[in-house]
């Protein structure tokens, strides 16, 4: 299992099994929104007055962050089974998302997106997982500082993922101490947790931030800073941390945006 799979989350894999059991299987979906909500989403404010900083609440309306959505492992059914979190980035074919490499290290045959997912319900459809494009360094020997992928997404209704929910900036180089925005999806739960904190180095090529309960499931999370750049994902280092409480990035730099660029002109 991917994402800081320890004893500690044993018994939170447990309970979401047993969960998934007992969840009505018939499960409401969406399956395309005609109207794109990507302006709705960018204005997600990294100033919450309803919440102390570096502490998580679970959210039920998803449509502020909407470019957000779970990763699973087979269709959103009560067999579906999500494990990491994506995110949709600007690209010219407007069908990419940035997860954690570790995400999809064994490639995307049964994984699916479901941005905005919540509850059982996939408000803008649930969009098929493509090509994969990974750092050598981390297929290689998954060097923790290469552990970004970019993960094009097939067309669903004729539309591109983009053109429905919006895309995240790439940002590059980023400060280190930037006031940014996790938005993710643990493996127990059927809603997105989201939290508000300032980052911090962690070394050199790592990032660390302090945001409560983000355990099993939130790998891939984007660092969204500005409400509208993404300069990270939970990864990395432990591939995300050994604690719920504390989440690592690679720092993303001329790296991430040479894989990002191959990425774009493969998509």
């Amino acid at each position: 299992m991917p994402y800081r799979w320890s004893s500690l989350r044993r018994s939170r894999f447990a309970r979401a099994v047993s969960r998934r059991l007992c969840r009505n299987s018939a499960l409401t979906l969406s399956w395309l929104v005609l109207v794109a909500v990507g302006s709705t989403a960018s204005a997600a404010a990294l100033t919450d007055s309803s919440s102390s900083m570096g502490v998580s609440k679970e959210i039920h309306d998803t449509r502020q962050f909407a470019m957000v959505g779970a990763i699973f492992n087979g269709q959103v059914s009560s067999s579906g089974d999500h494990f990491c979190t994506g995110s949709v980035v600007d690209s010219a074919g407007k069908d990419l998302i940035v997860t954690a490499a570790h995400c999809v290290t064994n490639g995307t045959g049964p994984l699916y997106f479901a941005p905005g997912y919540h509850d059982g319900i996939a408000p803008y459809g649930v969009w098929k997982l493509d090509h994969t494009t990974l750092d050598p360094h981390w297929t290689s020997g998954q060097n923790p500082d290469y552990d970004v992928a970019f993960v094009s997404v097939d067309a669903l209704g004729g539309r591109q993922v983009q053109s429905v929910v919006g895309g995240y900036t790439l940002g590059i180089d980023r400060s280190p101490t930037s006031t940014v925005r996790i938005t993710g999806y643990p493996e127990v739960d059927d809603a997105p947790l989201t939290c508000v904190n300032r980052a911090s180095s962690f070394s050199a090529t790592q990032l660390r931030i302090a945001c409560t309960a983000y355990s099993g499931g939130t790998s891939g999370t984007a660092w969204v800073t500005g409400g509208t750049t993404v300069m990270g994902v939970i990864g990395g280092y432990e591939q995300g941390g050994d604690t719920p409480d504390v989440s690592y990035s690679v720092a993303f730099g001329g790296s991430v945006e040479a894989l990002y660029q191959q990425a774009t002109a493969s998509s």
